[in-house]
């Protein structure tokens, strides 16, 4: 319920200020559960991304979200709640087999899951190479895959940015059921797990008209920061 109420709330304000603009929205099943794999560009995709769908979104959000002290916490704590975000630990190991179960969990009760195979926000707009869980999840659960891309988002509100720029419109776009029945019974293959992730992002890139990148979204981001850091002594 808390989820209709956020959303009811939200949608005159978003569409008045924003005026954001949705494409495809019929591929995305009315009943059943379904993976929405998306890219993910910005802070603002948490408002934006399943604003014109009629059905709840849940997503897997790092436990960080909810476990935060005092006003900032609790706001934390209720906005996260109220777009759908369960706290999951992804630090990795058997905390990715957590989540994978809670993913499975989810789609088992014929829910919308959203998921982010890059991991993380882009840090420079550009699409990321996906990380296998997403494939593991769709091979496991045997739930239509729904390529879902953030547009202008990045733009409108980048990393570091606390407060949206006015005058862009942010959009999203689904694509078509992506249909992996040819792998299943294989999710322990890794390289039909990478062949399905790749699939998926190449879809993304279609859709969001991103420049792609070989490498994992965490990667880039740690390699600045040691760029930045070996920048910052030679001054």
């Amino acid at each position: 319920m808390f989820y209709w109420v956020v959303k009811a709330i939200l949608w005159p304000f978003l569409h008045l200020v924003f005026r954001p603009w949705a494409e495809g929205v019929e591929n995305v099943p009315k009943e059943g559960p379904v993976i929405l794999a998306g890219n993910h560009l910005s802070f603002a995709d948490h408002f934006f991304g399943a604003l014109f769908l009629p059905r709840k979104v849940i997503s897997l959000g790092k436990s960080d979200y909810f476990t935060g002290r005092g006003l900032k916490g609790v706001l934390s704590r209720a906005f996260f709640s109220g777009v759908g975000t369960v706290p999951i630990d992804r630090s990795g190991g058997k905390a990715s087999e957590a989540a994978l179960r809670t993913g499975k969990r989810i789609l088992g009760e014929g829910q919308v899951l959203a998921i982010y195979p890059e991991g993380t926000r882009s840090p420079d707009g550009r699409l990321y190479k996906g990380k296998t869980g997403v494939a593991r999840l769709a091979l496991e659960s045997r739930a239509p895959v729904v390529p879902w891309a953030m547009v202008n988002t990045f733009e409108m509100m980048p990393p570091g940015r606390p407060f949206p720029k006015l005058g862009i419109r942010p959009g999203v776009r689904f694509g078509k059921p992506l249909d992996f029945s040819r792998y299943y019974g294989m999710e322990e293959d890794r390289l039909v797990l990478r062949a399905v992730t790749d699939e998926i992002m190449y879809a993304l890139m279609e859709l969001a008209g991103q420049e792609y990148v070989d490498k994992y979204a965490a990667s880039a981001k740690a390699e600045a920061a040691r760029a930045a850091k070996e920048a910052g002594r030679r001054r």
